[in-house]
């Protein structure tokens, strides 16, 4: 099917399709995200002019088609490039770590990405919250298949678009728990939609601006900030404090040992302002973090209760 809009973008650095584009994956089933046969990413978004589908394909390593469908498209073509890392500024990166080094030579692609659409990486942050990946991809799938519109387009395979936040606010309670979501994330993602044109606009805020917008909302803290700030604001500085993985993970990355989040800010300090790139230049590279022992964090089945 011909696309409503085409761009043939031309990056100013190297830019990986697939490394940029797939933190913006909830789980490998995700209904607003899809791989094609041919290596292109298909992306779904809720844009002010309505519901749009992406498909963006890798030309040359700096070389990016993008084809949108739907009454979006052509808000959403105007996004694609900063949502590939447009804005993404390596200059002042130094990996002077021999680890990090080589993870940086090894992804010469990857770019931070900026969707500009808060409530797209919001609402999933939240679902994430205190509960393991799994269960957390499990609830966003069955939200969107329920309550999300079918993706405009020649989608691979089933698509869906995440709903308005008018579309968040009506969902009833007991849809909520037949999704795995306890009362306390169901009624911050609620609470959030509320507040959905100011939260929005944070994708114009300088970083500390925008989190600190976020964060005045009950039910978001610093760690639902920062994986929002990660994918809607482009901030290659912001930092996942609280997860339950991460601090170990870098810890053992740069140095074989454990840390506390407050070790780990330290470690990462001499690379402020590209603390996140670091971690995801390592996870990339597949450098090895903290070995698989130990207690893990349990799955609750919240339909339980």
């Amino acid at each position: 099917m011909t696309p409503d809009l085409a761009l043939d973008w031309r990056a100013p650095h190297e830019t990986s399709v697939v490394q940029t584009l797939g933190p913006l994956r909830r789980g490998p089933g995700d209904p607003a995200f899809a791989l094609g046969p041919d290596g292109s990413v298909w992306r779904t978004t809720s844009t002010d002019a309505g519901a749009a589908t992406l498909r963006v394909r890798q030309l040359g390593p700096d070389l990016v088609r993008c084809e949108a469908w739907g009454p979006g498209a052509e808000a959403a073509i105007a996004l694609a490039p900063s949502m590939l890392g447009e804005r993404d500024d390596t200059s002042a990166f130094a990996p002077d770590l021999p680890v990090l080094a080589d993870a940086h030579r090894r992804n010469p692609g990857l770019r931070v990405p900026r969707t500009a659409r808060v409530m797209e990486a919001l609402v999933p942050a939240i679902l994430e919250q205190k509960v393991i990946s799994l269960q957390a991809h499990a609830s966003w799938r069955r939200l969107l298949q329920r309550f999300g519109a079918v993706a405009p387009g020649p989608t691979p395979r089933p698509m869906r678009v995440v709903p308005s936040a008018s579309g968040w606010r009506a969902i009833p309670s007991w849809e909520w728990h037949r999704a795995g979501v306890d009362p306390r994330r169901a009624a911050t993602v609620q609470r959030v939609a509320a507040y959905a044109d100011r939260l929005e606009e944070a994708a114009d805020l300088p970083p500390a601006e925008a989190i600190a917008r976020l964060t005045h909302l009950p039910g978001v803290g610093i760690w639902t900030a920062a994986e929002v700030a990660q994918r809607a604001l482009g901030d290659a500085d912001a930092v996942s404090v609280g997860d339950y993985h991460i601090a170990n993970y870098v810890g053992h990355a740069l140095y074989g040992r454990d840390m506390t989040d407050d070790e780990m800010l330290q470690a990462l300090a001499p690379w402020a302002g590209h603390r996140y790139r670091v971690i995801r230049l390592l996870m990339a590279a597949g450098v090895p973090g903290r070995p698989r022992r130990g207690p893990r964090m349990a799955f609750v089945d919240h339909r339980a209760y």
